[in-house]
This record gives C-alpha cells, sequence and structure tokens, in this order.
C-alpha cells in the first residue's frame, strides 16, 4: 500500500435498527484500518435506534448521524449519505449486516495493489439470529459492465469504490435496485471490478427473503435495463431471463452447514 492515508466513507441507512445495530457497529470498530468516517441516516425511526447512534457519535469523532424528516426508504438515504461523505473511497454497511475486521484493510490493498478502482468481496450468508447456516457466496474475480447485467455478485454489503479519481454517482429513485444500478453506472467509467474471493463479511438472510424477494424485484429489475439503462426491449429481455436464472442457481446453492 502506498504512503497516503485514505479515508474510507461507510454509509449505513438505519431505520429502526436497535437489535442489530450495535453490532453492525462493533463490526466496524473493529476494523484493522482505522481511517474512516461512518456515515448513518437515520430514516425517521421510530424505536431508541437514534438514541443508540447519537451516543456512539457522542464517543467517537469519525461518527456522523444524521436525520431524515419522513420515512424515505434506503435508496435515498444512501444518496444523503453520498453526499455527506468526504473520503478517498465508499462503501456501504445496512444496520443489520457485520465485517470481518480487515474488510477494509484487505479491500483497500486490493485496490491500491491492483491499481483497480472497483473492489467487492464474497460473504458469509446467516440466518435472522445471526447463526451461520448457510453457505457462504463466493464471488467471481473480476466483472465488467456487461457481466453484471447478466448477473450481479456485487453485494451493498462488500462493494469498496475509489471515489477521489471518479466523481460522486447517486441511486435512482427505485423502490429496488438502487445498489445494482450505482455498480451499473461506475463500471460505465471504471474498466472492471476485482473480486476478493475470501469471505470478508456476513450477510443477514431474513425469513422468506430468498424466495419472495425475488419475485418482487424482477419488474424494478427490467426497469433498470429498459427505462435506466436504455438498452433496447429485446436485449432487456435477453439479460433479464440470464438474470432471472443466475438468481435461481444462486439461491439454489443456499444450503445449511449443518
Amino acid at each position: 500500500m502506498d504512503d497516503k492515508n485514505y479515508l474510507v466513507s461507510i454509509i449505513t441507512p438505519s431505520y429502526n435498527s436497535e437489535n442489530y445495530i450495535g453490532e453492525t457497529f462493533k463490526s466496524i470498530q473493529e476494523q484493522t484500518y482505522t481511517n474512516w468516517e461512518w456515515i448513518v441516516i437515520d430514516d425517521y425511526s421510530t424505536d431508541n435506534s437514534l438514541n443508540i447512534l447519537l451516543e456512539l457519535e457522542k464517543a467517537d469523532p469519525r461518527i456522523k448521524i444524521f436525520k431524515n424528516n419522513i420515512t424515505s426508504g434506503p435508496g435515498p438515504s444512501r444518496n444523503k449519505g453520498i453526499e455527506k461523505a468526504n473520503g478517498d473511497f465508499l462503501t456501504f454497511i445496512d444496520s443489520d449486516d457485520y465485517w470481518d475486521s480487515k474488510f477494509i484493510e484487505k479491500s483497500l490493498t486490493t485496490s491500491i495493489k491492483q491499481n483497480v478502482d472497483f473492489v467487492f468481496a464474497s460473504y458469509e450468508r446467516w440466518n435472522e439470529t445471526f447463526t451461520i447456516q448457510f453457505e457462504s457466496f463466493i464471488v467471481p474475480h473480476k466483472v465488467n459492465y456487461y457481466d453484471i447485467l447478466k448477473s450481479c455478485p456485487i453485494s451493498c454489503l462488500t462493494a469498496f469504490i475509489r471515489i477521489e479519481k471518479h466523481h460522486k454517482i447517486y441511486m435512482p429513485s427505485l423502490p429496488k435496485r438502487q445498489d445494482y444500478v450505482l455498480w451499473l453506472e461506475y463500471l460505465k467509467i471504471i474498466p472492471y471490478a476485482v473480486g476478493i474471493q475470501e469471505p470478508l463479511a456476513k450477510y443477514r438472510i431474513r425469513k422468506n427473503s430468498v424466495s419472495s424477494n425475488k419475485y418482487k424485484v424482477i419488474k424494478y429489475q427490467f426497469l433498470v435495463y429498459y427505462k435506466i439503462q436504455k438498452i433496447g426491449l429485446l436485449k432487456s429481455i435477453y439479460y433479464l431471463i440470464n438474470w432471472a436464472i443466475a438468481g435461481f442457481f444462486k439461491y439454489k446453492s443456499i444450503k445449511k452447514t449443518n
């Protein structure tokens, strides 16, 4: 790694996360790379999570808490975080997920050593009570724009983007697939993203999320192709079919480890 002490901006949307936000913060606090800022956007929570966050902010100057005046959803909340970010690198973690202690260090080292501006990592898949029961999702070594049109292995949990070299890009106003559009837009100006095969995060799989949510996002996936990427009707259908098949096998591969 070169001598520059890069600042990493971590963006978290938070809504009624009192049961999880402490674990998420612990995984950030335990990072071996310490030059980070944690920007949390409270999305008008009605539980005690905002008070928990404000107490954390008092204890650590790297934490910056902002509050929405109405519940806006994760996309607009992440956009507010992107707007507030001061870092050289941008990354995201949701309020119920967890990083390995070397996530930032290894992502940053990969970016600098390989001279690549977009990095993502494999992750473990845990159940709702945060007990590991599923096989880890191992990402490919490299993907480009056209690869992720067919199947996107980049999770919001491990995306790591060098924004000091590229202007900030914001997520679209969609109920779902906002982060996916962000990866597409960055991969229009960054030739490829490099995947780290070692799992560096823990993703919490909520009950019924594997099957039901996949069906709900199909129309938004098509809108991404047809309306936002403007790639034409036939190509949109082609990519949607590829995405659906890849998604089926991705979630079919989730197996209990015991």
